[in-house]
């Protein structure tokens, strides 16, 4: 069996079940190299590698950079997309880098870890979203020259990123009563409605980062677009080039989405499409959305449950607002030193 590229290699991205469904990188496969290639790379690699980045006590190397833009580019070159130039590419992949490394160094001051049973279920969650057993995942790895001690180490990295965000986030959001009665008279719902409507979609998130202007995310998007037009996979794009790293993992997925647990802009413009259609870019104050609907049903819910799933909708919403906040916050206390 043929296991799909945008699962190989060094992966960025968190799968379903993120506390936040619209959070704001990608890992893709690297080609398999003769030992005797690998070995001199990195000898010449020791040789000449440089600081490219200093976050707080910490260090970004020239190698770490280049390893990860070389994943993109041999990613983006294998399905015919096209990239932007190399110094501004770098730049937008070395701000990501720093913002990782940010959040793993509150990880580790707050002595967070992960334990191997959820690490383990993470793990195996991605092998059978690949239609695959974890035997046959580690083996499709080692075919294209990476191993599942590897993939371990990138998922741990992202849970690690997860509890960080999910800690700070929630205590900075409190929902009550009156939130809920609130966005349920807004949403023409009463106590009496016991059906709504659950939307299954994915999306692929172009951000807007210091070193991408509105234009340029924009552009980026409609680029994005085009290739899934033209026949790439959604999935495999969005664990790409999404900056959503709730969903990216997992191909953009959001599971089902009921109405307000995504921010008004998002939600109007996937309420507005068919299944299967993919929208045009959807500005919200993340940056620019591409959507895709893949299936809608109506649930039975009791009043009780109603409740629970409007306050947590609220929450998502808002968490996903504070999240843009924090992350400005934490980049602004940083001391980051880029030396590109």
């Amino acid at each position: 069996m043929k296991m799909r590229k945008p699962l190989l290699g060094r992966m960025r991205k968190l799968s379903a079940g993120s506390l936040l469904a619209l959070c704001v990188g990608a890992g893709l496969a690297l080609a398999p190299l003769a030992l005797q290639a690998q070995d001199f790379q990195s000898t010449q690699r020791q040789a000449l590698d440089s600081v490219v980045a200093v976050v707080n006590s910490d260090a970004i190397m020239r190698s770490e950079l280049d390893d990860r833009m070389a994943q993109i580019e041999q990613q983006v070159q294998s399905q015919g997309g096209n990239l932007p130039p190399r110094s501004q590419l770098e730049r937008q992949v070395l701000e990501r880098m720093v913002m990782e490394e940010i959040q793993l160094q509150m990880a580790k001051d707050a002595n967070l870890s992960i334990n191997d049973t959820e690490l383990n279920a993470q793990v195996r969650s991605i092998a059978e979203a690949n239609s695959m057993t974890l035997e046959a995942f580690a083996d499709a790895l080692e075919a294209e020259g990476t191993t599942l001690a590897a993939v371990r180490e990138e998922v741990r990295r992202e849970l690690l990123m997860r509890q960080v965000q999910q800690r700070q986030i929630r205590s900075r959001v409190s929902i009550s009563d009156r939130d809920v009665e609130r966005f349920l008279s807004q949403q023409g719902q009463s106590s009496e409605q016991n059906f709504i409507e659950e939307t299954r979609a994915r999306h692929v998130l172009i951000a807007l980062t210091p070193n991408r202007d509105e234009n340029q995310a924009r552009a980026r998007a409609e680029e994005v677009r085009e290739r899934i037009m033209q026949g790439a996979d959604f999935a495999s794009v969005a664990r790409e080039v999404s900056d959503d790293s709730g969903s990216a993992l997992n191909g953009g997925a959001l599971g089902w989405v009921r109405p307000g647990q995504t921010v008004p802009a998002f939600e109007e413009a996937m309420r507005g499409l068919e299944i299967g259609q993919i929208s045009q870019p959807v500005r919200s104050q993340f940056g620019y959305h591409l959507i895709e609907v893949e299936e809608r049903r109506r649930q039975n819910v009791t009043q009780e449950s109603q409740r629970e799933q409007v306050r947590q909708a609220i929450f998502q919403r808002r968490a996903n607002e504070e999240l843009e906040s924090w992350q400005q916050e934490i980049r602004s206390q940083a001391f980051v030193d880029i030396r590109l």
